[in-house]
């Protein structure tokens, strides 16, 4: 059947690979930097953002189950980068704050990802950086939409 796509749908397609296969530094299981995950990474520096964050918010900022937001930030807090503590408003609720040690591990992750962007920069030329950026910005667009969707329920 994939015989009959035009060179539109399979260069689409093909694009999608290579993108899929090109961003695996940023899974969920793969080390990124500091001993941290990207979506660990990402948890840190949104505690970090919002001073505290309750655990509930975060399964909503994630869009995964609560199984999965635990399993995130269970590492964190035993490494000693976040504390959970209960909501002085609701005894049931968790708040998550982030550590001294989590600051400072914070920006050295920050260090890494600016020279990891640095290093990206530097392989598109300065003149189509904003297109390129642009682009990027209107393809997710896209992709979330079609994800909402469903991709093969169109």
């Amino acid at each position: 059947m994939h015989e009959k796509l035009p060179h539109s749908n399979r260069e689409m397609f093909s694009l999608l690979s290579d993108l899929s296969r090109a961003i695996r530094c940023c899974q969920q299981e793969a080390v990124f930097c500091e001993d941290l995950t990207f979506s660990q990474f990402f948890i840190l520096d949104l505690v970090a953002e919002k001073g505290q964050l309750r655990l509930s918010e975060l399964h909503r900022i994630l869009s995964v189950d609560k199984s999965t937001t635990t399993r995130l930030v269970s590492p964190l807090v035993k490494q000693g980068l976040v504390r959970r503590q209960k909501s002085n408003q609701d005894s049931r609720a968790i708040n998550l704050a982030l550590t001294k040690e989590g600051e400072s591990v914070r920006k050295r992750v920050w260090a890494c990802i600016s020279r990891f962007v640095d290093v990206i920069q530097t392989g598109i030329p300065e003149e189509k950086q904003a297109a390129v950026y642009e682009g990027v910005r209107i393809f997710l667009h896209a992709m979330r939409n079609a994800c909402a969707a469903g991709p093969c329920r169109m």
